[in-house]
This record gives structure tokens, sequence and C-alpha cells, in this order.
């Protein structure tokens, strides 16, 4: 008998011993894969729940949060259905308390599990009026029945309010958008109020800077500014913005993070048909130009011309603070 006659036994025990080891393996991994299926995810949702008939009309698409855009959460069809009510009726000048509801177009209810966080909160109600001069964000917390968020804040016009809501279901883990309107009644002069950051058209606010027309606002020594890179904001093209903040006494500014980041941009059509949320392209401190004079430096192209507002939200040694700036797009 040959050598390599001698080693078939051998060889071939090996072999076996290996097929063995390998259908062990492969019994164990499917076994992981199973119980890790078997376990609960949180959410009873899944991405088909996130879905609109197509013959409903155009749907709103999901959005990835590190490529912003404008949203146009009026004009289409979002999946999710919003509704809201107040304890009592709302009015300028009054905090006013409610709920939003929502739920997908199946009824179900989207439920604190069924969310994932977004700096720092899984919900939030970006609530402006008419006028566009009252703008505030706001964090809902979960109501008694899934689906329901709670919510206040104080008016300080009245008319109708859009609330707009920005979450990210955990079945799909991209931005999603709903609205619905809040009517809030006048009141008595005495009682109702315009916010200090409401914006005001004035020269002094409209300078023209290097690199284009800067929007500047004065108040409470500090100093803000918006400037576009372009001479012109045109739609449909990608436009650079630069915040600056500084103190009328040159002392450095106390710029804060806010809600994960060192500032954030809302910005509004007149006709409240939409909004994007942007944030800066800095996310260090020691990136931003010095503490004396911080430059935070964003992103935004304006799908269609006319007038707009963005709202500025930062954190100023623990004050939160909203600026308004007003730009033309061009068509």
């Amino acid at each position: 008998m040959s050598a390599i006659d001698r080693a078939s036994p051998v060889r071939q025990g090996l072999e076996r011993a290996q097929w063995r080891q390998l259908a062990l393996i492969t019994v164990a991994a499917v076994a992981i894969f199973l119980t890790l299926r078997a376990l609960p995810t949180g959410t009873n949702l899944s991405h088909m729940d996130f879905r609109v008939d197509p013959r409903a009309g155009k749907a709103i698409e999901f959005c990835d949060p590190s490529n912003p855009q404008f949203i146009p959460v009026v004009a289409v069809r979002s999946p999710v259905v919003m509704t809201v009510a107040t304890a009592t009726p709302a009015m300028a000048g009054a905090p006013v308390r409610g709920t939003v509801g929502l739920h997908t177009a199946s009824g179900k209810p989207l439920a604190p599990e069924d969310l994932l966080y977004s700096h720092t909160r899984k919900m939030h109600l970006l609530v402006v009026d008419k006028s566009l001069e009252d703008y505030q964000h706001v964090h809902p917390e979960p109501g008694r029945r899934p689906g329901d968020w709670n919510f206040s804040f104080t008016p300080h016009r009245s008319g109708a309010y859009r609330i707009f809501a920005d979450f990210t279901p955990a079945a799909t883990s991209r931005g999603l958008y709903a609205s619905v309107d809040l009517n809030v009644a006048a009141a008595n002069a005495e009682r109702a109020t315009v916010p200090p950051s409401a914006p005001r058209e004035s020269s002094a606010e409209n300078v023209v800077a290097a690199g284009g027309a800067s929007r500047v606002v004065e108040r409470d020594g500090y100093r803000f500014s918006l400037t576009p890179a372009q001479p012109v904001i045109r739609a449909g093209e990608p436009a650079e913005l630069a915040l600056a903040i500084s103190r009328a006494d040159g002392s450095s500014v106390p710029l804060e993070p806010v809600m994960d980041a060192l500032a954030h941009l809302v910005a509004f059509d007149q006709a409240r048909s939409g909004f994007a949320h942007l944030h800066p392209a800095q996310s260090d401190l020691d990136r931003v130009s010095g503490p004396s004079h911080p430059v935070l430096h964003f992103k935004l192209m304006i799908p269609s011309g006319g007038r707009y507002v963005i709202w500025a939200q930062l954190n100023l040694g623990g004050r939160e603070t909203f600026v308004p700036f007003w730009f033309d797009v061009a068509g």
C-alpha cells in the first residue's frame, strides 16, 4: 500500500471533521439570526406604513438629514396624518396648551418607541404665524395615548399659525414631516404682544457687504449678520450663507451648542408651503473664526423665487435667541 493510500483515511477524517465544524457554525449563525429577529424592535411600524398610495397624488419624500433642502410639506401628501387640539381656545398673548396627534394613513399611532432621536429630541414642532414674524421651536412630550404629543407655547399674534412636525420614524431612519394649522383668536391690545425677535424692515438692517447683500440685526449688545456668498440668491442654485455674531464691546461671544449644533437656521417662504432646516458645516467651536467673532457656514438651495425669512436659533450663554433675516430669491 502506498503512502497516499495509507494517508487517505486520515485525510478523509479531517475533511469530515471540517465539514462538521462548518455545519455547526452555520447552524449557530442561523440560530443567532432567528433569535435576533424574534427580539422586539421597539416599534410595530414598518417601512410600508409610511408609503402613500400613488393614486392619492404626489407624496412627500423621505429626506436625508445630512442633505438639507427646502421641503414642500403642504404641497405634497404626507404619509402621516397630523391633528391638533387645545384645552381652551387659543388666544394671542396667552399660553396655549395643546396636543398634536400623529397617525399613519391606516390609523396607526406614532408613539415614542416608533421614532428616533434627532438633535436630542424625538419630535420637533416648528410653529410660525402668517406674517412669519413669530416663529417658535417647540419640543412636545408624549401624551397618555399613543400618537398624542403635548406641547405649549405663547402665540404673539392672532390668525392661523402653521405647525410643522419634524421627526424620524425608526422604521425608515429618514426624516419625515407633516403640518396642521391652529387658529389663534385676537386678544385685547394690552394682552397681545409682539415678540422682541420680530423682524423689522429698515435700512439699518439691510446693508451691502462684500460678496452680496448682508442682512444685519442688532439687539441686546449683539450684532448678527447673515451674508450670502453670491450677489444674488437664485432659485434652483446652491447658495452659501455665512452667519456671523459679534458684540458691540468686542468681548467674546458665549456661543454654546443648541440641540447638538452650534446654530440652527430655518427658512420659510411667504406662503408657508414648507421649510428648510439647516445646520452649520462646523461642529467645533475652535473652527468658527474665534470666540470674539464666530462665523458659521451653511448651504441651502431654494426651489422657487420669492420672499423668504430665515430664522437663526442660537444659544448665547445659556439664553436661547431667535434672529430673523429676510431675503428675496430671484426666480
